[in-house]
């Protein structure tokens, strides 16, 4: 494992007891503070491999090896924001330090740091019901903020939004990143989700392999400039080719 490397991936493979392998033969390193978009076919073992990360589910065959030997704390953003509808903003973001046996009163000032960073410290005390879909991501990405993690696993999470609040959370995403210095896996469907937010591109085959490990170019910040330039596309173009290779016929 190089000196920059948060994680290694060494010959991964998942079965589940149906007998479906979901991941085969999975290898890479994970730099620190790097952000690391997964994209595929659908099924092709995207969630599956961000779950045994996670810690979630253990792998079949392979290792997973971290750099000080433990897994770092971790956040996970999923697709659906799944807040508790019966609880506050503040309480949704509140719930993981609570499991963890932390009084609400000793974690307010760090839960409202939280939702300040997303600009939500004006909505501690909505309900989940008012509040926009774009507006419960953020909360989301809060509650998983709030435990200081160094690694955040994101899956699909802008997925169901439209395309300009997307883009306003893919920003507000990147600006997060580099002023928490978070290492960054995100899965996503969209081609150009992944490469306006990456450094590599992992493309993953139908049947659970990678087939390409594509870096991206292109400084940080980016913006508005940078979606709209010939780099851009020529790298979606790339990606989208890689991606069509890999589809089931």
């Amino acid at each position: 494992m190089t000196d920059q490397a948060l994680l290694r991936l060494s010959g991964i493979g998942k079965t589940y007891e149906s007998g479906t392998k979901a991941l085969d033969g999975i290898g890479f390193d994970v730099s620190c503070g790097g952000f690391i978009s997964l994209v595929g076919p659908s099924g092709c073992g995207k969630s599956t491999l961000l779950r045994l990360i996670a810690g979630l589910m253990r792998p079949s065959e392979g290792s997973l090896n971290w750099r000080d030997g433990a897994r770092p704390e971790t956040g996970f953003v999923f697709q659906d924001a799944t807040l508790m509808p019966w609880a506050s903003v503040f309480e949704n973001v509140y719930l993981p330090l609570k499991l963890k046996g932390l009084a609400r009163e000793d974690c307010r000032a760090r839960i409202m740091e939280a939702l300040s960073r997303v600009g939500l410290s004006q909505e501690a005390g909505a309900m989940p019901h008012a509040l926009s879909g774009g507006m419960k991501m953020r909360v989301s990405i809060a509650r998983a903020l709030v435990m200081e993690p160094s690694l955040l696993l994101m899956d699909e999470p802008f997925a169901a939004l439209d395309e300009l609040t997307r883009e306003k959370l893919d920003d507000d995403l990147l600006t997060l990143w580099k002023e928490q210095s978070w290492t960054v896996l995100f899965v996503t469907h969209s081609v150009f989700e992944a490469v306006y937010l990456s450094e590599r591109v992992l493309i993953f085959s139908h049947d659970g392999r990678i087939t390409h490990d594509i870096p991206i170019e292109g400084g940080f910040p980016r913006g508005d400039a940078f979606r709209e330039s010939a780099l851009y596309f020529e790298q979606a173009k790339r990606v989208s080719a890689a991606l069509r290779g890999e589809a089931r016929p």
